[in-house]
This record gives C-alpha cells, structure tokens and sequence, in this order.
C-alpha cells in the first residue's frame, strides 16, 4: 500500500502565496508522475499541474505563470508553489501519484492511482 500526506494548505489573501508539500510513501518502486488536482464546491476535480520523474510539467492554464510545481524523486514529493492567488482557486487541492508498487514477486507491472486525503486552500477577496 501506498500513503500520500499533503501539507500546506490554508488561508490566504487574494494576492498572498501558498507552498503544498506532498508526501508519498509504502511499498514504491517507481513513481511516473505526481501532481495536484483541485476540486470547488459544485465543480469537477481539475488537474492544476503535474510533473513526471524526468521533470516534464503540465499546467492548467488558469494557473500557468503563477504556479510552479517541483518534485524531489529521492524522497518521493511534490510541491506546488502558488503565487498571486485568486479568490477562484479556492477549493480543495489533492496530491495525486502514478505508482507502480513492490511487492514480495518483485515490481508490479501496471501502475495505479493513489491520491491525498486532500488539503483546503481558501483565498479571500
């Protein structure tokens, strides 16, 4: 089985910046990639960025320039730094990682899914 742990979640002026640190943790063999989706009340979960373990991003256009994510392959985490927030990305923001386990047979074959309890991040206008 395999754990992610976020921190840094909060509240925040419209303008102010938040830093989500995740952490995963178990039985991992490799992790592809890692983000962060987010999801607002009444809306559906939306990637906000991702980054495989070769360090190629993805952004959601509605944080690009503001946001970025980095990830330490080492200690298996990832974080989102969010500058200049908006009362828009208010929602509740989950780790997310693309995991392919060990096991006592050795590494598995497919990857699978495992998210974070999810973090909230409120930003006030």
């Amino acid at each position: 089985q395999v754990q992610l742990v976020e921190s840094g979640g909060g509240l925040v002026q419209a303008g102010g910046s938040l830093r989500l640190s995740c952490a995963a943790s178990g039985s991992i063999f490799s992790i592809n990639v890692m983000g962060w989706y987010r999801q607002a009340p009444g809306k559906e979960r939306e990637l906000v960025a991702s980054i495989t373990s070769g360090g190629d991003t993805t952004y959601a256009d509605s944080v690009k320039g503001r946001s970025t994510i980095s990830r330490d392959n080492a200690q298996n985490t990832v974080s989102l730094q969010m500058n200049s927030l908006k009362p828009d990305d208010t929602a509740v923001y989950f780790c997310h990682a693309a995991v392919r386990e060990n096991s006592d047979y050795g590494p598995a074959r497919y990857e699978y899914d495992y998210w974070g309890q999810g973090t909230q991040v409120t930003v006030s206008s």
